[in-house]
């Protein structure tokens, strides 16, 4: 079996994967091409800042419009820049099982230490295309798998009763939900040992509440320190602290998270922070408009990260 946790104290052990994870932005030069130097800068950084563990090329990383070369470059880069440091889990989902597969296996030659596996999307498999998906997959790869709920984006949600299933494959190891419904996670969690990850970044605190290990999130990027007190604050019981920086932090999530997409937001907060050169995205994002510029800097003007923008 999988060893899915380091235990630290008998009633919480330490998740394999970390507590506080940033999925990544992918730099890209001005002309579009990726840009190595810069993100594996920005993983350093975000290391240091209080991360203990990266999602590389994940949607905020825009692997979708990525080459599969540029991909695994991206690995690479991060690997060589903070490999050993903390847990990297790699990007590799896709509505094609067998691409999937490929990536999977290419990331597990360069060493990556997870596998961030988002629900088939477009297609809108069946429940048990959905568990056939998981199960090829895990069965290909002896790398622990990150299961990434999202039907916002997927199309359609994965069932308890098949997160319960696939729970039996000791490669498939943790669950990134962003469908919050609480009631359905705490049925899984109560039958089985899934690690659960708040994929909502407003949503952390209650996520922990509920017995989630941390939070897989985008406005990490922007205030590494500050959710690394929230998620450390909240896993300890220390409500007082953890409503008081999540209060913190409901302004900066608003502006990541509500005006444009993540990647979109969070490359132009991190270059009016003077952490990236540019905050180029590829179509089919774009830049924010003048109108979602002024939004943002409202919703900043307000919060605790004023001081950090330039003007």
């Amino acid at each position: 079996m999988t060893d899915r946790s380091v235990a630290t104290q008998p009633d919480r052990p330490a998740p394999m994967f970390g507590t506080l994870l940033t999925a990544m932005v992918t730099a890209f030069k001005d002309d579009g091409s990726v840009d190595l130097e810069t993100t594996g800068h920005l993983a350093e950084e975000l290391v240091n800042d209080g991360c203990d563990g990266l999602v590389v090329c994940g949607t905020t990383g825009e692997y979708s419009t990525m080459t599969d070369e540029e991909n695994l470059a991206v690995f690479r880069a991060v690997k060589d820049a903070v490999g050993g440091r903390v847990p990297l889990l790699a990007g590799t989902g896709s509505n094609d099982t067998e691409h999937s597969r490929y990536l999977s296996l290419e990331a597990q030659k360069i060493g990556m230490d997870g596998l961030l596996i988002v629900t088939p999307y477009y297609s809108k498999p069946t429940q048990a295309g959905i568990e056939a998906h998981f199960r090829s997959l895990a069965d290909s790869v002896d790398t622990p798998i990150m299961m990434y709920d999202i039907p916002g984006r997927s199309g359609v949600p994965i069932a308890p009763e098949t997160l319960i299933s696939l729970a039996s494959h000791e490669n498939l190891v943790a669950v990134k939900d962003a469908k919050a419904d609480f009631n359905a996670a705490a049925h899984v969690m109560a039958e089985t040992d899934l690690v659960y990850y708040s994929g909502d970044d407003g949503l952390t605190l209650p996520w922990i509440a509920l017995g989630a290990a941390g939070l897989v999130g985008v406005t990490s990027h922007l205030d590494t320190p500050r959710f690394r007190t929230l998620v450390d604050a909240a896993l300890a019981g220390d409500l007082v602290t953890a409503r008081k920086v999540n209060n913190e932090l409901i302004p900066v999530v608003r502006a990541a998270m509500t005006r444009v997409p993540g990647a979109v937001a969070a490359k132009t907060i991190l270059n009016w922070q003077g952490r990236l050169p540019n905050n180029t995205v590829r179509l089919p994002h774009v830049a924010p408009t003048q109108a979602e510029i002024e939004q943002i800097r409202a919703d900043l003007s307000s919060s605790v990260l004023a001081d950090t923008l330039n003007n």
